[in-house]
């Protein structure tokens, strides 16, 4: 038998399930505290504002500023105040990574000089190969570059533009239960994280990613309200489009988001299961179509697949891509099909796994600063509303936000494979959301002394864990650790004296004291934010904030300043990659010596920096020199001198390829630099079985390539033991055999036209 609903609410299936006001004698100061979830009336259905359209579009700009009816008039003014200051903030400084991730921005200029290359993600436009992603993440970026021409605001700013949106979503969907003050403290929340500072202005697949996710649980939440299968077709969709982002990764939530919907969702179960497998089916029909076209092409009319050992989407999907990142057991990748080899404590190469890898070492001043306070949050919200209806809206909102941040928390906690920091912008959301709706209710009961309590602790954990967090960095502001520590746990002082207050005194102490708490709660990720924007970041591996005391730069839990998780120079055998400098690459910076390859690393300049028109960047000494970019080109793009452009560019239109070289970061480098298809020998790694010898030496009789560039790559097969193919190795050692080596600049480049 179903409760009525309060008396502030319209009816509707199942409403919220609330049970009902017990009789009590109770004097009325007691009745009018404040529950920490009140009930609340679904939001209005149909048509807002005017039933004409003319009506409709000449009130827009009133209702736009006047937002949500129940809303205090500071509320859609203060939200797009927050979507401005995000913006801005975002924008600020953008040009200064010039390509970024080198790899992705070759495949968008492809993408902007071929339809086909930007329909498959080629690195090329002459498509070659793909990069080892699906291409989703690359067309706003191309359409982008198609629109206003190449250049490092073209390539980013569709990114900052998934981050402002990510934003609105988050404040839309916590909105949609909890209060306006809610919704800003977890949009202000996201916006700060620092590395949502930073991977929405790089180019890696992440941004969209995490922007679909979102609205991914927008949906969820929508049609959970009233059942409506529109909006779990939504929801579908947008776990489809994630797909065809970053492949499985968009799954990791995805069990327990159709698991939360056949629970919670005012209908019957019969209905509740059909609307699931129709979202199902919007999902594979959204990510089904591009998979089935490039499995049914012929493979001599499209590029080689990426990432794979056998030139097929699905196995790199599920392999590469897939559970062998959960595994480690990634053939031809950096780890190499090794099951995680050499590191520690179960994490291989890219470091220790367990339930603290997120608040360790320097991943968690990416994303873990309210993390504590968004676990305490979920128990409190899942506690709080335990006696509440099964269609509850407000624990329906804290178990999708809860399952998002446990299951993609814990697989990243626990996966063997590639691990890098930037990842954990998939957390960003959840914990921000989590973080908002709780605030919500605490500080509307804050005049309860045990919720005071519940608060003023959540408070005085974030600040104490913020000055630990600080601490890792700790010539950066150093006073900053002492001001968020002391003003947190003021503050969580005042919020507990604030409870036993009366009067207007009680409202001024409890308005300071919750300012206070936001200060210092926010006050670390925003300074790592602010740094983040205001650094270069370039290449495959970046993070966000200062450099933390004991981390690589590469790669999470690592030795003394190389290769990740081990050894005395980074857990490869006879001494691993070059390392020692902040995100691998950025600013240049110190590398080699004992740190780098056996030796001191190859002689020449270190890493480049990877500027905008391929240029030199600032290096520092003793890294990789003549090879280029960080690992021989793996990690980051080649040095480009203008001579050695200049050289490619000659009779550019008389070849398929002006170069080939070995590894998509090495190719990406020159094909920016002259605007020219490269072709990217083995793919991201140098170990996918793209070409053979036999193929490439046909092509070099047909005239198809101009020359080949030296160095870059990993070889593959006999090259380092990453598994994979050595047909790339076998290359070089033809080409090296059969041609004459000329210096150009600091590369060393082959004319293929011309054999000894």
């Amino acid at each position: 038998m179903t409760s009525a609903p309060p008396p502030t609410s319209v009816p509707w299936p199942e409403a919220a399930n609330y049970p009902p006001p017990e009789p009590s004698a109770q004097p009325a100061p007691q009745a009018t505290v404040e529950p920490l979830f009140p009930p609340v009336p679904l939001p209005a259905t149909g048509p807002k504002g005017p039933s004409s359209w003319a009506d409709r579009l000449r009130t827009l700009p009133a209702r736009a500023w006047r937002g949500h009816p129940d809303d205090p008039r500071w509320a859609r003014p203060a939200l797009l105040g927050l979507l401005a200051a995000t913006a801005a903030l975002y924008f600020w400084n953008l040009t200064a990574s010039g390509w970024a991730n080198s790899f992705y921005s070759a495949a968008v200029q492809a993408g902007s000089q071929s339809w086909k290359a930007m329909f498959y993600g080629s690195s090329d436009a002459a498509n070659f190969i793909t990069v080892d992603k699906p291409p989703m993440s690359l067309w706003p970026m191309a359409l982008s570059v198609r629109l206003f021409g190449l250049g490092t605001g073209s390539v980013l700013a569709p990114q900052v533009l998934m981050g402002v949106a990510t934003v609105g979503t988050v404040y839309a969907t916590v909105r949609r239960r909890f209060s306006a003050l809610g919704g800003l403290v977890a949009g202000g929340a996201l916006a700060l994280t620092p590395v949502a500072a930073l991977m929405f202005r790089f180019n890696n697949p992440d941004a969209l990613l995490v922007l679909l996710l979102t609205l991914a649980a927008y949906g969820l939440v929508r049609a959970t309200e009233t059942a409506s299968t529109r909006w779990l077709l939504f929801t579908g969709v947008m776990f489809g489009f994630g797909f065809l982002t970053k492949t499985l990764q968009a799954f990791l939530v995805l069990p327990a988001f159709a698991v939360i919907y056949l629970v919670v969702a005012p209908t019957g179960p019969a209905r509740r299961f059909r609307q699931v497998l129709y979202a199902g089916l919007a999902m594979v029909l959204s990510a089904g179509w591009w998979v089935a076209i490039v499995e049914l092409v012929p493979a001599s009319a499209r590029p080689y697949i990426g990432g794979s050992q056998d030139n097929d989407f699905l196995s790199v999907t599920f392999g590469y891509n897939g559970f062998g990142r959960i595994t480690g057991d990634e053939t031809g990748s950096v780890g190499g099909g090794g099951g995680g080899r050499g590191g520690g404590q179960g994490g291989g190469m890219w470091g220790s796994t367990g339930l603290t890898r997120l608040f360790d070492g320097d991943i968690g001043g990416q994303i873990a600063w309210l993390m504590p306070a968004a676990l305490i949050l979920l128990v409190v919200g899942l506690w709080a509303t335990r006696r509440y209806g099964r269609t509850d809206s407000a624990r329906t909102a804290f178990l999708v936000w809860g399952s998002w941040l446990l299951c993609t928390g814990l697989t990243f906690s626990f996966m063997s494979g590639i691990f890098h920091q930037y990842y954990t912008v998939a957390l960003a959301p959840a914990v921000a959301a989590l973080v908002g709706m709780g605030v919500d209710g605490l500080w509307r009961a804050r005049r309860r002394l045990p919720y005071a309590a519940l608060l003023a602790g959540t408070v005085a954990v974030t600040a104490i864990w913020g000055y630990v967090l600080l601490g890792r960095s700790s010539t950066f502001l150093p006073w900053l650790r002492w001001a968020v520590l002391l003003g947190g746990l003021g503050a969580a002082a005042a919020l507990l004296l604030a409870g036993r207050l009366a009067g207007a005194l009680a409202g001024r102490v409890a308005a300071v004291a919750g300012l206070a708490a936001l200060a210092a709660g926010l006050g670390g990720p925003a300074a790592y934010a602010v740094q983040t924007v205001s650094t270069a970041h370039t290449g495959s591996i970046v993070t966000a904030g200062p450099r933390v005391e004991g981390s690589t730069g590469f790669g999470p839990g690592g030795g003394r300043g190389g290769f990740p998780a081990g050894g005395r120079a980074g857990g490869l055998p006879g001494g691993g990659f070059p390392g020692g400098t902040q995100n691998g690459t950025q600013n240049g910076g110190r590398a080699g010596g004992q740190n780098g390859f056996p030796g001191g690393g190859f002689p020449g300049d270190g890493f480049p920096g990877g500027t905008q028109n391929g240029a030199e960047a600032r290096t520092g000494r003793g890294g990789m020199g003549g090879m280029g970019g960080g690992m021989g080109g793996l990690l980051d793009g080649a040095r480009v001198s203008s001579e050695m452009a200049a050289l490619l560019k000659q009779d550019a239109g008389s070849y398929t390829w002006v170069a080939a070289a070995v590894g998509s970061q090495n190719q990406a480098s020159y094909q920016l630099a002259t605007g020219e298809p490269v072709m990217a020998l083995g793919g991201f790694n140098g170990t996918d079985p793209s070409l053979s010898l036999a193929a490439f030496q046909q092509y070099v009789k047909d005239g198809k390539i101009h020359y080949f560039i030296g160095g870059g790559g990993m070889g593959g097969g006999r090259g380092g033991g990453m598994g994979g193919s050595s047909d790339s190795s076998e290359i070089t050692a033809w080409v090296e055999a059969n041609f004459t080596a000329q210096t150009v600049g600091s590369t060393t480049v082959y004319d293929l036209t011309a054999s000894k």
